[in-house]
């Protein structure tokens, strides 16, 4: 045999032996419809046979990922930090470090698939067996329906989570209950162009196109993009009330020694978020959740200053050191960030970190796939002050199904199970239940990029 075709012939052998000589060749995309935004899942390619596997935030542009190609063909995978630090430079804050995080994501995958150990040892090792998750669930009567459901209803729901093994809890879209007659004031055309757009939304999602949803969603978007500070909306006595007896009510089904944490509050101003924090004090809650938007420090601060209360942030944060104002001003008690979008897996463990220094602890957001919610809970293992990690997938029963791999099941007793399978516990995407639940029905899910092959600019930042 040719020495050529003999190292030909090695480059296609998964060895798992040579990590020195690991090298990506190839970046691709596949597409989940996964509710409520959908998801882009993305797989890098190497020479020796080996793939690994990310995912980008849930409603992100494929974009985001697809321009990172050029800067990643041609390295080892397995130097993870040195690639994060060449490619954070693309990432922002929210969705734009959507492709950023799919790449470490991925590039952990393979590391440990490389080395043959799961990822959480290549952080350090393990601080828990198991990961707690936390489960939540809408106060409205399915997805995009506007239809409030009955607080002994949501108590129900939760009782049953906790009956199947969960022993932390949150509730949605307790807006919905601010948003009804009388509860809140405000611009009474602004309001009314605000509740056309989202019955125009609630309507197209049972019976539209998908140029119709994604027209109807970018209207109320603009309305959505509108910070609390700006909205001039204000909550009444009678929606405090409201809100007030709503929980109350909640509590009265599941209790009051499980925690329970609150979402989804509206964009109201700093002073009626102060109002609906004090209201729901007694209540006990575990945390409420992004009351005001994140970058407002002084807000955040003076919020906590006026009620007993425990306040979290962070979902939409890019990078550990975006947090520090926030903590360093004793503004939050738990970070709360997506590891879609926090920097990936490495930079969520440091804001771990981060956040002890200041005494505050660590949940996390997750709303995606199998393959994030695997990636994170590889992080909460490896994290000294990890609190629960948000389990939000039980409309979809097939959620489980879209990976193979020894991580089965996934969920056990309100735990996520983590292996010592190599990298992320994932072997491949079930691409048959990937079609089932995705835009390409035909062939196969995974999308070129070659047309990103070539793509350059001159990226560094100082002369």
């Amino acid at each position: 045999m040719d020495y050529r075709e003999y190292d030909e012939a090695l480059n296609r052998v998964r060895t798992l032996s040579r990590p020195s000589e690991l090298r990506i060749t190839d970046l691709k995309v596949c597409k989940v419809d996964l509710p409520p935004w959908g998801c882009n899942l993305i797989r890098l390619e190497t020479n020796q046979g080996i793939c690994g596997y990310g995912e980008m935030r849930d409603g992100c542009s494929p974009t985001y990922v697809k321009m990172l190609k050029s800067r990643l063909v041609g390295e080892n995978p397995c130097e993870v930090d040195r690639l994060f630090r060449k490619i954070r430079q693309f990432g922002g804050q929210s969705r734009q470090a959507g492709g950023v995080c799919a790449v470490e994501l991925a590039l952990w995958d393979l590391a440990g698939k490389a080395y043959g150990v799961p990822v959480y040892q290549l952080l350090g090792g393990r601080f828990r067996d198991k990961v707690r998750l936390y489960a939540d669930t809408h106060i409205e009567d399915g997805r995009a329906t506007g239809t409030l459901m009955a607080p002994e209803d949501v108590g129900r729901v939760l009782k049953g989570y906790m009956d199947e093994g969960y022993t932390v809890l949150k509730i949605l879209s307790v807006e919905l209950l601010l948003a009804q007659p009388g509860n809140t004031c405000g611009p009474l055309d602004w309001m009314r162009e605000l509740r056309a757009a989202e019955d125009e939304v609630r309507r197209v999602a049972r019976t539209g196109t998908t140029a119709e949803v994604s027209a109807a969603n970018a209207r109320l978007y603009d309305f959505n993009r509108i910070a609390h500070p700006f909205t001039n909306m204000h909550v009444t006595e009678k929606g405090l009330d409201e809100l007030e007896d709503y929980i109350a009510r909640v509590r009265s089904v599941i209790g009051y020694e499980v925690p329970l944490a609150i979402d989804h509050f509206g964009h109201f101003p700093l002073p009626d978020m102060i109002k609906i924090a004090r209201r729901l004090e007694r209540f006990h809650l575990a945390w409420l959740e992004d009351m005001l938007p994140w970058q407002l420090t002084e807000q955040y601060k003076a919020l906590k200053q006026s009620a007993c209360v425990s306040l979290a942030t962070g979902e939409d944060m890019y990078l550990a050191e975006t947090f520090e104002p926030l903590l360093a001003a004793g503004a939050i008690d738990v970070v709360h960030p997506d590891i879609l979008t926090s920097g990936g897996i490495l930079e969520t463990k440091k804001l771990g970190d981060l956040a002890a220094k200041y005494g505050a602890s660590m949940a996390v957001h997750m709303c995606e796939s199998p393959v994030a919610s695997l990636a994170a809970a590889h992080m909460a293992t490896a994290s000294e002050n990890f609190f629960a990690l948000e389990h939000d997938s039980f409309d979809s029963p097939w959620w489980e199904d879209l990976i193979i791999g020894p991580v089965k099941p996934m969920v056990k007793n309100g735990f996520a199970c983590v292996t010592d399978a190599p990298g992320l516990g994932i072997e491949s995407l079930n691409e048959e239940v990937i079609r089932e639940h995705g835009p390409v029905k035909e062939g196969s899910v995974w999308v070129s990029t070659d047309e990103w092959n070539a793509e350059t600019s001159l990226d560094r930042l100082w002369s």
